[in-house]
């Protein structure tokens, strides 16, 4: 039996499993040092969403680097490479495609318009040599990255 799939038990247990299997794992991450993974591991921040809730607030990032022994503006980084990987639709193969195209976070991206956006993703994709995302995976993306700009 696969963990997580037994229907008798608790809904909850079997929520977690199933969202903790959608949410990129926090070795994703490409702008963090390993020593810090391994104590964000230890703190039991193993997922890009478990970091991006428990550094929600100033206050909550202060604490955070207190407790790994890095910066506010590391968890910062960390957290803004998280946001971009909780784009809907978005994977490992598109990590590597925005990586390429100059977009290492989500700050990148709103730092461009859409027709930018667009263009420098399919220069991307040609390099790769992979398909380009359609037009609305893009401005979907876009879209959403404008909506988590206050995140």
């Amino acid at each position: 039996m696969v963990v997580g799939s037994n229907p008798a038990a608790p809904t909850s247990i079997r929520t977690s499993l199933e969202d903790a299997r959608k949410v990129p794992p926090i070795s994703e991450l490409t702008r963090i040092e390993p020593v810090h993974l391994d104590r964000l591991d230890r703190q039991g921040v193993f997922t890009t969403g478990i970091l991006l809730e428990v550094s929600e607030t100033p206050t909550r990032r202060q604490t955070l680097a207190d407790q790994l022994d890095a910066s506010t503006n590391d968890v910062l980084t960390w957290r803004d490479e998280a946001l971009m990987l909780n784009l809907a639709g978005f994977g490992a193969d598109e990590h590597i495609l925005l990586s390429q195209a100059g977009f290492e976070g989500l700050r990148q991206i709103l730092d461009v318009d859409l027709d930018a956006f667009r263009s420098r993703v399919a220069r991307a994709a040609i390099e790769l040599n992979q398909s380009r995302p359609s037009d609305l995976t893009l401005e979907s993306w876009w879209e959403q990255a404008r909506t988590l700009e206050d995140e």
